[in-house]
């Protein structure tokens, strides 16, 4: 069958409803809306058979969203050429204000037929799994975070404060359990905050040990043993960014990543003049968060101290030789950067934006050497 007679088509996909537009191939090719169905795969498969029926083969595009993967997953195992197209890159034309999902279909039926569209990459269900442990612990320790701050904004609207020089150490956790509040309401608030944190320190650290527990089994275990041979990347960091990033190698240089990651400065540039502002924060947050905490760490003399060079152990010699030039290229680039005055937030993006690079260098030096990683055993699983 010739690729011409391909039939392209669009899903609008929500929990409870799918809109299914098509458009067949050629320049001139109609394009319409076929209807619209329940959000379940039965009802999904009916419509597509009616579809497959007319004798074109099939190809289905819809965009990512809350929903997952599910049906680009689905339409695979069935042999249906299918793609999950990133939103963020759909073209919108500047004077259209009316978004329906009958538009939103034929629309993307239409782009799917162009090639204007930009496919994201679908990650394994395996990979999938630990990203979602991944992000429930980074959700766990935000809402411890949020609680600490709600107690501490208790206790200032009624003038306590604490002398201690750390808070949320073991001696600041003592003193607030020896506060007694004015008032019996208030004291059962106190009460109630404090709960929810040592709630939130539990789950915080059921989840971590999931994440140990996990790592060995998980078929990238070999990129997060050889990230860890970075300065400031310990078990968490090492599996956010891996869970997050996965392959390395679909980035063709490192400039890629930086963007990926929403680390490069937007520009407006026209004529003569060039104007860069502050980072784009596009792409995934959660690796460019982690990225930069991170980058704090570089701050500090280069140095392999005999925490790192116990997690250096049996790593590959090409992969510690990376993690050296980056403690020596990004620790001179902070010190030059503070010497220009540049506040240190700004400085830390910047070094966060070239760590980047040499994170990707470490995956795809992992990944193209096809290194099989460090076989540990139960007692000897690297902490977070």
């Amino acid at each position: 069958m010739e690729k011409s007679s391909t039939l392209y088509v669009g899903l609008d996909v929500h929990k409870d409803s799918i809109d299914i537009a098509t458009a067949d191939a050629g320049r001139d090719g109609e394009i319409r809306h076929v209807g619209s169905i329940g959000g379940d795969l039965a009802a999904l498969d009916k419509a597509l058979r009616k579809l497959i029926s007319r004798g074109h083969p099939l190809h289905v595009v819809y965009e990512a969203g809350p929903c997952g993967f599910v049906i680009w997953r689905h339409l695979t195992m069935l042999g249906i050429a299918c793609e999950v197209v990133a939103p963020s890159s759909i073209p919108k034309r500047s004077g259209d204000r009316v978004k329906t999902d009958r538009r939103d279909a034929l629309m993307l039926a239409r782009l799917a037929r162009s090639g204007d569209l930009t496919a994201v990459r679908v990650p394994s269900a395996a990979d999938e799994a630990v990203r979602d442990l991944v992000r429930a612990r980074d959700d766990a320790v935000r809402e411890c975070r949020n609680a600490r701050h709600r107690l501490k904004a208790l206790l200032l609207r009624n003038g306590i404060t604490y002398a201690g020089k750390s808070a949320w150490t073991a001696a600041h956790l003592r003193w607030l359990a020896t506060l007694k509040m004015e008032h019996a309401a208030q004291q059962i608030g106190l009460q109630e905050y404090l709960h929810a944190i040592t709630e939130a320190t539990a789950r915080i650290q059921r989840l971590e040990q999931a994440l140990r527990d996990t790592l060995p089994e998980w078929r990238l275990a070999p990129l997060v043993q050889a990230l860890l041979a970075m300065r400031g990347v310990q078990l968490i960091a090492a599996m956010t960014l891996v869970a997050e990033l996965q392959d390395f190698l679909r980035f063709e240089s490192p400039r890629q990543l930086m963007s990926y990651v929403g680390l490069v400065p937007g520009e407006h540039s026209s004529g003569p003049k060039r104007r860069q502002g502050s980072i784009t924060k596009a792409g995934n947050s959660a690796a460019r968060r982690m990225l930069v905490e991170i980058a704090w760490h570089y701050q500090h003399s280069p140095r392999v101290s005999p925490i790192i060079a116990t997690r250096q152990d049996q790593l590959p010699k090409p992969v510690t030789d990376i993690a050296w030039a980056a403690q020596l290229r990004l620790n001179a680039k902070f010190r030059r950067l503070l010497a220009r005055r540049v506040m240190k937030t700004k400085a830390v993006v910047a070094v966060a934006r070239e760590l980047a690079g040499f994170v990707w260098a470490i995956g795809c030096e992992v990944q193209t050497s096809g290194w099989q990683g460090i076989k540990t055993e139960p007692a000897q699983r690297v902490s977070a």
